[in-house]
């Protein structure tokens, strides 16, 4: 079985430039039009002001489809951030998650969106209660896998019987590249150095990542050695951080709908050094995968302490290495942050 990957953009990824307002939402859907990148994914607090404490206004939906029309991009999913345990100093009850969820599926169903994502801590019971209504509207929940957790991963497993169990076709998952961490980022290493890490330390800590030493191993290695603040700061990342088999996709191939292409750092020569992505896109392709990768950069936080962030040329470069690994030519197009 074989399937055509399409390319997408998750705005999530131009962070900086929404925050300091160098570019509008035409600028950014006219830039991943350019790249030839037409999937488009939001998250709803970043790119429309004012959600989900308010309601979004009719004209700013009008101007989004507007948009879609006007460069020919595709809505493709909706991150929901439903963070149940921060209301009014309370968690929230499950009718009250489930009612969340649903204002989220109402929300994907103007911008005309096929997914909403949820974040990987909503227990399936909130999704299983929300799933009639997503059914209704059209629209898929799909489960971020996101690292630390991973597709053997108990509280990953216990979703997917409750999925199976429903019978709902409007459940599924979107895993995060992030979980297939092969190598230690370069871009994280050295701010960690900057922070004030001993670069022997973070050498240490770069190459028993490699070797994939037990990471509690590495954690009381570094303190032996000395290390502290940005050190063991460093050290503690690999707790959260693993190099999983992208092959485990395979087995949860018929409810993925939609991938998050996470980088941190893409070459100049269109490499992005901790991730497999040439193994990942094999992986997506033997098991038939049609959906979108929508690039997700979180390089910024690891480098705007020392360098100018350049979002829109990092999605650049992430966006041509997928297009040769989708066998897809890549767009010629100059893209630019300069504001129209």
């Amino acid at each position: 079985m074989t399937g055509t990957i399409k390319r997408g953009v998750s705005l999530y990824s131009f962070q900086n430039e929404t925050f300091l307002g160098k570019m509008t939402l035409e600028d950014f859907i006219r830039t991943c039009a350019e790249m030839g990148a037409t999937g488009i994914e939001v998250i709803g607090e970043q790119t429309f002001w004012g959600w989900p404490e308010q309601p979004v206004p009719e004209n700013k939906i009008t101007d989004w489809h507007a948009l879609m029309t006007k460069y020919g991009t595709v809505p493709v999913a909706h991150d929901a951030m439903l963070d149940y345990k921060r209301y009014n100093g309370r968690v929230m009850a499950l009718d009250e998650q489930v009612a969340s969820m649903k204002r989220d599926i109402d929300f994907a169903a103007a911008l005309g969106m096929r997914f909403v994502r949820s974040l990987v801590s909503v227990s399936p019971e909130v999704l299983v209660a929300s799933a009639p209504h997503a059914e209704e509207k059209g629209i898929k929940i799909l489960l971020e896998v996101h690292a630390p957790l991973h597709f053997d991963h108990p509280w990953i497993v216990r979703h997917a019987e409750a999925y199976e169990k429903s019978g709902s076709g409007a459940l599924g998952f979107l895993p995060d590249m992030g979980m297939f961490l092969h190598r230690f980022p370069p871009v994280w290493k050295e701010r960690f150095i900057r922070n004030g890490a001993p670069r022997h330390i973070a050498d240490y800590i770069e190459k028993a990542y490699e070797d994939r030493t037990l990471s509690e191993y590495i954690v009381m290695n570094v303190r032996e050695m000395g290390g502290e603040g940005a050190a063991m700061a460093m050290a503690e990342t690999l707790r959260h951080n693993a190099a999983y088999e992208p092959k485990r996709m395979l087995d949860f191939m018929g409810r993925i709908h939609n991938v998050h292409g996470k980088f941190y750092e893409m070459t100049e020569d269109l490499v992005e050094p901790s991730i497999p992505y040439d193994e990942i896109v094999q992986v997506l392709k033997q098991g038939g995968y049609s959906g979108y990768i929508c690039s997700e950069y979180e390089g910024n936080r690891w480098i705007e302490d020392a360098h100018p962030v350049e979002s829109v040329e990092q999605v650049r470069r992430q966006q041509a290495m997928l297009a040769r690994l989708i066998d897809e030519p890549v767009a010629t197009t100059n893209s630019s942050a300069r504001a129209a």
